[in-house]
């Protein structure tokens, strides 16, 4: 079963995945979203960017409708809450930072939950989780309980949930990925963004909260670099990440330069 998504048709897709206008957002006093608004384009995968509690993942909330921020929000030129819930599933994927699953059930069945919404069969339910387990390499814990495994086992076994949730979303997927390589090691890290970049490259509009500006620059289409409520740069990593932009963002002086043999800025502390 393959779960790439379809390539997006010029004709059939004309609004943006993602049309966010006029979001706001307060909370403990501190302004998150400022008269905030966003567009993403299917087929690109967008890095969200900025210093700690500059609103990241408070706008990823706010997207999928777990928080309120107020203005308006399309999905595919349709408002979001005219979404069924079990169709909205279909096409809108969320991995957060953390999970609060506590049960003892394995690896597998945990995957297997992100089928509930496309009521499969069982066979047919095992068959795309074992896909999805070996695209993000957790087939060899499919029979570990889920609390026993280490915070980054936990971080992939709920990727390949996530995956199996929009296995069938064609050309209408959204995946929003929240801080997905924080606690990976280097191979994971790389493979995880690779399989986000797939999807973004298979049609669906992937949007990643992450820190690592090195990474950033490697995958992503697109960089959004948000602080103070407010985008403070939006482009190519090369348009995005200037010494000037990093430095007034982050506060830190950096150096700016060519990859050896790609072809993405890498970003070099100066201090």
């Amino acid at each position: 079963m393959n779960i790439a998504m379809n390539p997006v048709s010029a004709t059939t897709q004309t609004a943006p995945a993602i049309e966010a206008r006029s979001l706001n957002l307060t909370l403990g006093g501190k302004t998150l979203l400022d008269d905030f608004s966003l567009s993403l384009a299917s087929g690109e995968l967008t890095a969200l960017l900025g210093p700690n509690g500059a609103g990241k993942s408070s706008l990823l909330k706010v997207l999928s409708g777990e928080a309120d921020g107020g203005g308006t929000i399309h999905f595919f030129g349709q408002d979001r809450e005219t979404y069924a819930p079990a169709m909205l599933a279909r096409h809108l994927g969320v991995l957060p930072q953390h999970s609060n699953l506590t049960f003892a059930f394995t690896a597998r069945e945990v995957v297997e939950l992100g089928s509930l919404p496309l009521q499969l069969t069982k066979k047919d339910t095992q068959a795309l989780a074992t896909e999805t387990m070996s695209r993000v390499d957790v087939l060899s814990l499919q029979d570990r309980l889920y609390p026993t495994l280490s915070g980054g086992e936990k971080q992939r076994v709920h990727l390949a949930r996530v995956l199996t949730q929009l296995s069938h979303a064609g050309e209408q997927c959204i995946l929003m990925l929240d801080e997905p390589t924080s606690a990976l090691d280097l191979a994971h890290q790389h493979r995880t963004l690779q399989v986000a970049r797939e999807l973004a490259r298979s049609g669906a509009a992937v949007i990643v909260v992450i820190h690592d500006l090195n990474l950033a620059a490697q995958y992503a289409d697109r960089l959004v670099i948000i602080n103070q409520g407010k985008v403070q740069a939006d482009g190519t990593p090369w348009q995005a990440l200037t010494p000037e932009i990093i430095q007034r963002v982050y506060g830190w002086p950096v150096h700016v330069s060519k990859h050896p043999t790609q072809d993405f800025p890498v970003v070099i502390p100066a201090g």
